[in-house]
């Protein structure tokens, strides 16, 4: 387990129905070839070692004693691997069958868990068999295997001793289906992931219900959920399995098993331990669900349910723990497929439905404010940029959402030091394409003038030359707006935001931020939805042109040759890796080091590790130091799960130390 991510697997083996040892055989091949590809826990299906459609043979002594034996078997076999092995069998126990897995790891049985509900409708008939396991609730029952006492019952959590992180459940098929699994009980008392050991069968639409099944009781536990299920070979009498195993984490689907394979195999990947942990601290309601309706532990009264406005006790008992032998490993790499641009959907169809939805949320955000104030104009510096481009589109859609004329929209261009030819020309060709209220104002004039009257050398280009002409621009805007009676709608991007990448008081500020919570990454992307799907050829041309057009804040002169002359990436870092630095920072809690080793794994061949250090350093240092200009930032819509508005998702000192972020990078150096 390294970095906080815990390798898990989900396996189909072959099998012969009611032939305990060759079905011990596949179950060892498969455990072993798990060992060998870093799995630290894995499941087989449910009664993998007898097979799940022996019918009335589960009745026969001799079977039952055979997948005990077997069960034995596997553990003597698999004595060796660290690998965690939760494996299904029958158990009889005090004159009660039970459909069980079995928990086993270095030799040694750790625990048995029967399931809990036993279905008998339609074409199933386990109740013919056997018995619920939710009458073993809470009663730390033990059961006599070889002659040593084995925990039994369905309430409890495994780990790796002293790795709470570590820990996980169980539920058995049917469980899963019920109104309130016990994986909601085993998640909220600190099971981190679930496995279900199943034999779900195949009707027609079946198999889409339950990846939907497994990702929603994931994301509602907060967890990850390991399903196994049986494969083709379980008896075709009346029924047809697929092997339809899955992998979820917290809503989302990691792996999918290819259905009706001809051979045992499994499947696995990373869960993220440690992002499941930082997201069920952040979810109150989580927490407030356990304290409202779980009996303390201490607590040795009955559950009841209390009558009038007093909180529904649920009758569940605090599961029993089961420190198990070490299991985890140091993994050296990475199988979880991790997105270089996390903010954007690399499904394109995906990508298209995410655009059209940002896009209309921020058109709906800027039309509420212009109802709520009354004001019917909008006033917006156009650079040629990528961020005034949109945020103009924005407003065009709003206008004419509110049957506003385009004319009331003034688009202001303001040549200033570094304003190169090709900046401007789109610019302008923007404007004309959207039919807005065009206007130029030079601010050359009045910002020499200024550099003047305050002293600051001819030919000095430092900070105080840029950030003149940023605040000259706001003033501009401003002083506009209040003499037409009309908004300032910002432009400024989620990742300008995080870096600080802007003039305080200048390009910082404006009455309506409509880019506020859209990181560089994804502007480019909604850009091209537009271009692709709402305006015409020539407009879809021009907004290329644009895309095309190095991002810059145009505050020095250019070149000789009147080109760019300073170049944002160049400066600060390139922007996919800051989106990629801020995602896992501010959505997951992600340390540095963290940070780092997974943008290694994703970069690779792009970046070197040093240069990936360098530029995350540049991350903490300014997403830390720019936090003062966060802490007064002007309304905008949120649109995603990560969001810096000090009013919402984000409140942070502006004074806070960084150190203790570095020091994590260096160390892991």
């Amino acid at each position: 387990m390294k970095y906080g991510f815990l390798r898990v697997a989900a396996a189909t083996p072959s099998l012969k129905v009611a032939d305990c040892e060759y079905n011990a055989s596949e179950i060892v091949r498969l455990i072993e070839g798990a060992s060998d590809a870093g799995v630290e826990i894995i499941v087989f299906p449910e009664l993998s070692i007898t097979a799940y459609t022996c019918g009335d043979l589960f009745h026969q002594k001799l079977l039952l004693d055979s997948a005990l034996q077997s069960l034995q078997s596997i553990m003597d076999r698999t004595r060796c691997f660290k690998t965690a092995s939760i494996i299904g069998l029958p158990l009889s126990w005090r004159g009660s069958l039970y459909n069980c897995a079995a928990v086993i790891q270095g030799g040694s049985l750790w625990g048995i868990v029967p399931k809990m509900y036993i279905p008998g409708y339609k074409e199933y008939y386990e109740e013919r068999w056997f018995s619920p396991g939710f009458v073993l609730s809470g009663q730390g029952h033990y059961a006599e295997i070889s002659g040593q006492k084995i925990p039994f019952g369905p309430d409890m959590i495994f780990m790796e001793e002293g790795r709470p992180e570590t820990s996980f459940g169980i539920e058995i098929c049917e469980d899963l289906w019920v109104p309130v699994p016990p994986s909601c009980f085993l998640s909220m008392n600190g099971a981190r992931i679930i496995f279900n050991p199943s034999a779900s069968n195949e009707t027609v639409g079946k198999s889409d219900y339950r990846k939907e099944l497994v990702a929603q009781q994931s994301g509602r536990c907060i967890s990850g959920y390991v399903y196994a299920c049986s494969g083709i070979d379980e008896s075709t009498t009346d029924l047809v399995f697929s092997g339809h195993s899955l992998i979820a984490e917290n809503g989302a689907i990691l792996k999918e098993s290819d259905k009706y394979r001809r051979e045992g195999g499994f499947i696995f990947n990373d869960i993220d331990v440690d992002r499941l942990e930082n997201d069920r601290m952040k979810n109150t309601s989580f927490l407030e669900f356990h304290q409202r309706h779980f009996q303390d532990k201490s607590a040795d009264v009955p559950a009841e349910v209390k009558t009038g406005h007093g909180p529904y006790v649920l009758n569940y008992p605090n599961p029993r723990v089961i420190n198990c032998g070490h299991f985890t490993s140091a993994q050296s790499g990475l199988v979880r497929y991790v997105e270089a641009l996390p903010f954007v959907p690399s499904d394109a169809g995906r990508r298209n439905e995410r655009c059209s939805e940002i896009f209309s949320m921020q058109t709906a955000g800027l039309a509420k404010r212009f109802t709520y104030t009354g004001l019917k104009k909008a006033v917006i510096g156009i650079s040629g940029g990528l961020d005034s481009t949109l945020a103009l589109l924005v407003t065009v859609r709003a206008f004419d959402m509110l049957g506003y004329p385009r004319n009331d929209i003034i688009g202001i261009t303001m040549p200033g030091f570094g304003t190169s030819d090709t900046t401007y020309k789109n610019a302008v060709s923007l404007l004309e394409a959207m039919n807005t209220n065009i206007r130029e104002i030079d601010i050359r004039e009045a910002c020499a003038m200024h550099l003047k009257e305050i002293g600051h050398a001819p030919g000095n280009i430092d900070v105080t030359y840029e950030n003149v002409q940023a605040r000259e621009r706001t003033q501009v805007l401003m002083d506009i707006a209040n003499q037409e009676g009309g908004l300032v709608i910002g432009t400024g991007d989620l990742s300008e935001i995080a870096l600080g990448w802007s003039t305080y008081n200048g390009d910082h500020m404006s009455m309506y931020a409509v880019n506020c919570s859209i990181p560089k990454s994804l502007v480019r992307y909604l850009i091209q939805w537009v271009a692709d799907n709402v305006v015409d050829k020539t407009t879809c041309n021009l907004l290329l042109s644009i895309l095309d057009t190095p991002i810059t804040p145009e505050l020095i002169p250019p070149d000789a040759e009147g080109r760019i002359n300073q170049k944002t990436e160049e400066i600060i870092g390139p922007y996919e890796l800051h989106d990629f630095f801020l995602y896992h920072m501010a959505r997951y809690g992600a340390p540095p080091a963290k940070i780092l080793f997974l943008a290694n794994e994703v970069f690779k061949g792009k970046y070197e590790k040093s240069e990936l250090l360098k530029w995350l350093k540049v991350f903490y240092k300014r997403f830390f130091t720019q936090q003062f200009k966060r802490s007064c930032m002007p309304d905008g819509p949120k649109v995603g799960t990560v969001s810096l508005s000090p009013r919402g998702d984000w409140r942070m000192p502006s004074d806070a130390e960084y150190k203790c972020w570095l020091d994590d990078l260096n160390e892991s150096i």
